[in-house]
């Protein structure tokens, strides 16, 4: 992991911070640790389910998100197979625009 950090703020319930800080103290850890694993299972996970990952492809398609946002989602080699598709079908939408 990078030791490059960015600090962060943001607003949860009470009872979530209030189960991460209980986590914390079992495990003898701060709470930061906690909602940094828990925030990168989540990440991990969420990024190999196909609807979302579908969902993370037209976002790209539709250029809502970035060739660099892509790669951070998905990875280098996924967001290198989207680009290639990506061009594909640019190419295929420009025949067909060509041919009619």
């Amino acid at each position: 992991m990078s030791s490059d950090k960015k600090r962060v703020q943001f607003r949860a319930p009470h009872r979530l911070i209030d189960r991460t800080d209980a986590l914390a103290e079992v495990l003898g850890e701060d709470r930061t640790n906690i909602l940094v694993t828990a925030l990168r299972e989540y990440l991990q996970e969420a990024t190999h389910d196909d609807a979302l990952t579908q969902e993370i492809a037209a976002a790209y398609y539709d250029d809502e998100i970035t060739f660099e946002q892509l790669k951070t989602l998905v990875g280098a080699e996924e967001a290198a197979n989207l680009r290639v598709l990506k061009q594909q079908l640019d190419e295929d939408f420009i025949d067909e625009v060509a041919d009619a």
